[in-house]
């Protein structure tokens, strides 16, 4: 290195040295993109022959008898109507419990509660409690709900349990939302005279709605597929019956009987179904898995939906 009329010349070599280095650098993110896309491809094929075995084999099962009848100990009378009507009341409990209560939480320690040591415990449990297996909140809501609130074995036990399991998903996903909006949003609202509360729900929570729904249906997505924990406290691998209505055709219209109805749910019903020794009953294992499939794509899109809706009007 020189230095001649107040500049510094770089010798020829440290510039090879920096070509050589990028060279470097472009050839292994070329590497890294390939093995990525290999991986990923791998991935989708097995995905998808996982799904072309499914339909195969429980497609043609799938008809209207399959799904108004009663599961059978017979394998070509046995339908999922008890099994997909326990599966959409249990979402209607989880959803109403965990939606509002985690997007409350995650509204609260993200803009109210103060940054102490106490607030990095509480964030620190949440984050750890997401990943917690979902066999033990199986096992709390047995102390907890089913013998200590003696809501017994029922759809309502269920349904808190399922909302503990992905109350984490939900409070994190609020908090990660709002973390993505720039604080000159905040800033403009308190300048204009805007207490807390109306800068969070007139211009925070329109602006992360799109955030908020991606984790609920993460959320939603997961509770719908367990099993343990429904298995933990008691639901029911064989029933042949529905639980009440909630409408009624009289005042008051509404009836909350059905909380505390017994119940299963598809997850359970593939296992009876697939853990019977014989092979007659599998083709109506695959055609529940569809049947679940079907329903969780159809709340993830009407999900979706909801979020564009309510972005449309909003603008930066």
């Amino acid at each position: 290195m020189s230095c001649a009329g107040g500049f510094i010349v770089l010798p020829e070599h440290f510039f090879q040295r920096q070509k050589k280095q990028a060279h470097q650098r472009r050839a292994i993110d070329r590497w890294f993109q390939r093995i990525g896309l290999l991986l990923t491809l791998m991935t989708l094929g097995i995905l998808g022959i996982l799904l072309l075995n499914l339909v195969g084999n429980g497609l043609m099962r799938i008809d209207w008898q399959f799904l108004t009848s009663f599961p059978s100990r017979r394998a070509g009378e046995a339908g999922v109507l008890s099994a997909w009507v326990g599966t959409l009341l249990l979402m209607m409990v989880t959803a109403g419990v965990a939606i509002p209560f985690g997007v409350a939480a995650g509204i609260y320690l993200e803009e109210y509660a103060p940054k102490n040591k106490w607030t990095d415990f509480v964030e620190i449990n949440i984050a750890n409690l997401a990943g917690v297996p979902s066999i033990l909140y199986g096992l709390m809501a047995l102390g907890l709900f089913v013998y200590q609130f003696r809501f017994g074995q029922s759809i309502l036990s269920g349904g808190l349990a399922l909302a503990c399991l992905v109350l984490p998903i939900v409070i994190v996903a609020t908090r990660e939302s709002l973390r993505t909006i720039p604080a000159n949003i905040r800033e403009a609202a308190f300048a204009l005279g805007a207490t807390r509360w109306q800068a969070v729900w007139h211009h925070l929570l329109p602006y992360s709605t799109g955030g908020i729904a991606t984790g609920v249906i993460l959320a939603m997505s997961r509770a719908i597929g367990e099993s343990a924990p429904l298995i933990t406290i008691g639901a029911l691998t064989f029933i042949a019956f529905l639980p009440p209505t909630p409408v009624l055709s009289h005042p008051p219209f509404l009836s909350f009987e059905w909380l505390f109805s017994p119940f299963t749910a598809l997850p359970i019903q593939m296992f009876n179904w697939v853990s019977r020794p014989g092979e007659d009953f599998q083709p109506n294992a695959a055609a529940a898995g569809l049947i679940l499939m079907l329903i969780t794509l159809s709340m993830n899109g009407a999900a979706i939906l909801l979020r564009k809706r309510a972005q449309r009007n909003i603008k930066w």
